[in-house]
Parts: structure tokens; C-alpha cells; sequence
């Protein structure tokens, strides 16, 4: 339901979790992890152990719970019952470095902080020097000198008078995944979750309390927080959580084991797990019912490779960390293969040109976006937040085009446009080409500035099993460009890695492969 529909006093982890158990599904599954099986009055319980141990240790309301948790009953643990309490999770990437955990445990002022045993010496490298954080709790065995979450749990109340918070109140932050720098700290409010779960997965996508869900990407962002969590406890569901890397072999076996119904991934994901399923013959996707994609612009020929090997459409749609998930979506069973979808009701959407006037269907601008789950703005970040939130409207830097059925089509970032021969290239139009090839397992593409001064594209390909870089198969895929689409988009480069630099949520960090720089052992034509 939209915010205006909302109850004044609104406690996120209240609505989540007490109206499931009210409603009889006490007993019912919420969470399978490995060898785990939580009910929903066991979820509960474990929130309210958490909860009150915070308040123990004396963490108030709106003071930072920092997360460092894989995908686990843990994090759901620590994660609502902050919430119940009134403070705010702050959930942190598991794949960064101890300097990086130092910069955002001092940005977000965390008083206590959770971590995985895994994670736990990276945590203690940097303790010293984190003048406001007072507790750390790990969730497991193998870090002496901290506090056991278990067992501080088990010696904790199963009861929770939960904090009497507003709709408006900081419920939680999430981390930008810093696509051109430093992370920034986007501040959610308690009814985010529940507006957004009841206008994309309720009204979108149909989530049902029969549901299962399991996601590729990872609760400690946007897309994999609404996707694996907070979605399937609004519906009643169940999901399904890996706190392994999500290999493609251990997402198949995930499915087999535990027969999900909805599937969410990236496009880098399923590119890879359809390699696999090539190699391996495989057609079967199980119980699941309907695959979801966002992250990047799902390349039209993935959709077409994985409808013909599955039988499954993928619905391929746009969300961001300051709009908290999906505001633009593919809808079952209409579906435009390329496109981003249309928008998701009760949201809206502008598209303007560089002076703030808005353009006609079929022209390339700035999507300005207006909805209820956008964030509060950045954690001390003044000038960032006036240049992103405008009043009701967010400046989602990207570049779209709508044509006249009410599709979205995605142009880029707005940095990432270049200019070649006097017109417009836009990166994911070349690599949407490239995927096509049947050498191309994924690509990045950049502009360079060429000896004459001039802007050129340059693409960065990882190659599938079974092929070898070489300058003729660089020359092929430059060809290969240039007789699919208009002749000045081609590669003037092609480079050959192993691997992409992206974010958290699977975007390409095309500033890093504009720095780059060549070395030997590196594939590069000209």
C-alpha cells in the first residue's frame, strides 16, 4: 500500500513478522538455510532474543547496528530485531577489506556490531581504532576475545515490547554500492519495505504465502534485502537463503534441494548459469514458476537463450538502492525482451534533457522517478544528497528512453554516454551486440581517447570455456559489431580479462575499466 495509506506509528519488523504469526502461519516454514528450517514463531523469537540483547548491551533507539553477516537466519535475526527496537541495521558488504570496514563503521557511528566468524579478524584488526563502537558479537564459533551471539541470545527473553516508531523513523541504512567512489549511507524509513513489498511483489509480481524465494544476490543490498527477506515475509512465504558464493553449481543444487518457486539473480548470473547448463545439458528449473533480473540491463538474447533452454521468461527490471528496489519491471507474460519493463504502479517517471525539460516517448534523457520508498537522503552527505533527491523527485543519473507502449528502454548511465564521430554510443547498446556472440560470456564497454584526441569505444570481454584470446578472435568481434549494428559503435579495442569490475549488485564499475591501463599477458587489439 502507498505511505499515504500507512498508519502514522508503524514498527517495520511489527508488520513483518507479529501480523504473519496473527494470521496462523506461526508454524508455517520462513527460512531455509542449509540444514536449517525456521518457522515463523521461531523467527520471531529469535528477533525478540536479539532485540533485547541490544538493548542490553545499551543500544537506543536510532543508534547504528552494524551487520556483517553472510545470508543466514542470523541476519534476519539481527536485522529485525534492531529494527524492533527502534535502531537502525546497517547491513555491510561481506566482500570488502578491513580498511573499508573502518571507513563505514566510523561514517555510520555504529555502537554494536554482528559479524559472521569468517569476518571476525577483520573486525578485530581495526577495533582500536573505532572510537563509538562498543560491543562486537559473533554469530558462530572461532573468535576468541568476542562476545557469542548464541549464547547471549539463549540467555535473553524470548518477549519484546517492540519501540513505538513513526512510518518516518530511520529503520535502517544501506550502503551505496559506489559505482564512482566512496559508498554513501542511504537512510530508509520504517514503511519503505512495507511500500514497496506491496507495490512490486504483491501487485507485480503476485508473490503468494505458497512462495518460495531464493536470490542470487546477497541481503546486504537493496535488491537482494527486498528479494530474499522482506518480500517473501510480507507475502507469508518462505525463502531460501545460500551463505555460499553463488557459484552456478551450487545455485542448481540449491534449487533441486529446495524446489523455490521464484528466482532472482543478475544478468552476470544468468549468463554464467546458462553456460553451465550448456555444458551439463540441463532444462530443468524444478518448482520455479518466475525468474527475476536487475542489477544491469538483461541483454536480449540471454531472455531468448534461457526461455528456450527453461521455458521461462526472465522479467527484467531497474531498482537502486535510493528507490530501495524495482520501480520499473517486465510483467509476466508481457514481457519486451530488451527492454527494462514499464513502470510499477505508484511510482512515476519523468525523462528530461540536461535543462530539466521533460521529452516526448522515443527520446533519450535523465529518468527522474517519484515514489514512497525513496530514501530520506545520504548520512552526511549534504552537497551528494541536494544533486540526487529533488523534493519528491530522484535523479537516478541513468538514461532511458519510453516508447509509446509505456516500455523503458536503458540508455546508461548519465557519465557514461560517449561521443563517436559526432554521435551518441551508448556502452550498453555495444554489449548487448557482444553477448551475442558465441564466444562472449560478458563485456564491459568504455570510451578512450585515441592518439588523435578523439573518443573511441573500447570493450573488455571475458570470454566462455573453450575459448582463447587471440588478436583474430578480437578482429571477429569487432567485425561481428560492425555487421550487426550501426558501423561507428564497433570496438576500436578489444581486451580480454578474466573477469569484470562490479559492485555488490553486479554493475560494472566502467570508471576502473577507464583507468585501466595495458600489461603484458593482457589480449589487446587494435
Amino acid at each position: 500500500m502507498p505511505d499515504s495509506e500507512l498508519p502514522e506509528r508503524l514498527n517495520a519488523a511489527v508488520v513483518l513478522l507479529d501480523s504473519q504469526i496473527a494470521a496462523g502461519r506461526g508454524r508455517n516454514p520462513a527460512i531455509y538455510c542449509k540444514d536449517r528450517l525456521i518457522t515463523y514463531e521461531e523467527l520471531s523469537s529469535s528477533v525478540n532474543r536479539l532485540g533485547n540483547v541490544l538493548r542490553q548491551l545499551g543500544v537506543r533507539i536510532e543508534e547504528r547496528v552494524a551487520l556483517l553477516l553472510l545470508d543466514s537466519p542470523e541476519f534476519a535475526f539481527a536485522f529485525l530485531g534492531a529494527i524492533k527496537i527502534g535502531a537502525v541495521a546497517v547491513p555491510l558488504n561481506t566482500n570488502l577489506l578491513a580498511e573499508d570496514y573502518l571507513y563505514l563503521l566510523k561514517d555510520s557511528r555504529a555502537r554494536v556490531a554482528i559479524v559472521d566468524p569468517s569476518l571476525a579478524s577483520q573486525m578485530l584488526q581495526i577495533r582500536s581504532r573505532l572510537r563509538h563502537l562498543q560491543h562486537v558479537l559473533v554469530a558462530g564459533e572461532g573468535a576468541e576475545g568476542l562476545l557469542s551471539l548464541a549464547s547471549v541470545m539463549d540467555a535473553a527473553s524470548p518477549v519484546l515490547e517492540a519501540e513505538e516508531t513513526q512510518k518516518d523513523d530511520a529503520a535502517f541504512w544501506l550502503y551505496s554500492s559506489g559505482t564512482t567512489g566512496f559508498p554513501k549511507g542511504t537512510i530508509h524509513l520504517h514503511h519503505d519495505m512495507i511500500v514497496q513489498a506491496d507495490l512490486y511483489a504483491r501487485n507485480v509480481l503476485g508473490l503468494r504465502s505458497d512462495d518460495v524465494c531464493f536470490s542470487v544476490a546477497k541481503l546486504f543490498f537493496a535488491y537482494g534485502l527486498g528479494n530474499g527477506l522482506y518480500f517473501p515475509l510480507r507475502t507469508g512465504g518462505a525463502t531460501v537463503l545460500l551463505p555460499d558464493r553463488p557459484t552456478p553449481e551450487r545455485v542448481f543444487q540449491t534449487i533441486d534441494r529446495y524446489q523455490p518457486t521464484v528466482f532472482f539473480s543478475v544478468p552476470t548470473s544468468y549468463a554464467a548459469l546458462l553456460h553451465y547448463a550448456e555444458k551439463l545439458g540441463r532444462t530443468d528449473l524444478g518448482r520455479v514458476r518466475m525468474c527475476i533480473s536487475a542489477g544491469e540491463p538483461l541483454p536480449r538474447v540471454i531472455y531468448e537463450k534461457w526461455l528456450a533452454r527453461f521455458g521461462r521468461e526472465i522479467l527484467d527490471g531497474i531498482g537502486s538502492t535510493e528507490i530501495l528496489h524495482i520501480f520499473i519491471s517486465n510483467r509476466p507474460g508481457k514481457s519486451k525482451p530488451g527492454s527494462t519493463g514499464q513502470l510499477v504502479p505508484g511510482y512515476e517517471a519523468r525523462i528530461v534533457d540536461d535543462d530539466g525539460r521533460e521529452l516526448p516517448p522515443g527520446q533519450v534523457g535523465t529518468l527522474l522517478i517519484k515514489g514512497d520508498s525513496i530514501a530520506a537522503g545520504y548520512w552526511n552527505k549534504h552537497e551528494q544528497t541536494k544533486r540526487t533527491f529533488r523534493g519528491e523527485w530522484i535523479n537516478t543519473h541513468d538514461k532511458f528512453m519510453v516508447d509509446a507502449d509505456g516500455y523503458f528502454w536503458y540508455a546508461g548511465r548519465t557519465d557514461d554516454m560517449m561521443k563517436v564521430s559526432g554521435q551518441a554510443v551508448w556502452p550498453s547498446d555495444v554489449e548487448s551486440v557482444l553477448q551475442a556472440h558465441p564466444a562472449v560470456l560478458e563485456s564491459g564497454v568504455v570510451g578512450f581517447t585515441d592518439n588523435d584526441g578523439l573518443t573511441k569505444p573500447r570493450a573488455f570481454v571475458v570470454l566462455k570455456e573453450g575459448f582463447q584470446p587471440s588478436t583474430e578472435l578480437a578482429r571477429e568481434l569487432q567485425d561481428f559489431v560492425k555487421r550487426t549494428t550501426a558501423p561507428h559503435k564497433y570496438p576500436r579495442s578489444v581486451v580480454f580479462v578474466d573477469s569484470l569490475p562490479k559492485t555488490s549488485t553486479g554493475k560494472i564499475q566502467r570508471f576502473l575499466l577507464r583507468e585501466w591501463r595495458p600489461t603484458n599477458g593482457q589480449g589487446f587489439a587494435v
